[in-house]
């Protein structure tokens, strides 16, 4: 990938990381049963709360540093297609003056599909794990 793209895809990852890290903090400290108790309220097990918050607190470190940025970017596409789907479709685009609408979940989505695809290795675990493996690869080729 062109370093260009590298680095637009480092922006990406490194946003998207710290938008679900704080997403995921802002549940917890909130208070996480009303979190459940919301869950509960729109049809999906309490339990889920937690595995959600979960996942945005360590997902989103998990990209910033860019530790499995694909899985975890695809997880969260997961994620906010259940959010869109479940809870934002509803209101719309824009919300209805009570309650956001889905675009900050598309604009996510769209973030986590774009790494799923190209993945972001500048500045990141990942390509420190796999460097003796890509060095391979260009000998090879």
């Amino acid at each position: 990938m062109k370093l260009k793209n590298e680095v637009g895809a480092l922006i990406l990852r490194v946003t998207l990381g710290a938008l679900f890290l704080i997403h995921g903090i802002v549940k917890y400290q909130g208070g996480i049963e009303n979190i459940v108790g919301w869950f509960s309220s729109i049809g999906l097990p309490g339990f889920m709360a937690y595995a959600v918050g979960l996942l945005e607190i360590i997902g989103g470190i998990s990209l910033i540093i860019g530790l499995g940025t694909r899985i975890v970017s695809a997880l969260f596409s997961f994620l906010m297609i259940g959010a869109i789907l479940k809870v934002k479709l509803s209101v719309g685009l824009l919300g209805n003056g009570q309650m956001a609408g889905y675009e900050l979940d598309l604009g996510f989505l769209a973030m986590a599909v774009f790494l799923v695809i190209s993945g972001s290795r500048l500045l990141s675990i990942d390509q420190l794990v796999t460097k003796k493996d890509s060095t391979e690869l260009r000998k090879a080729a």
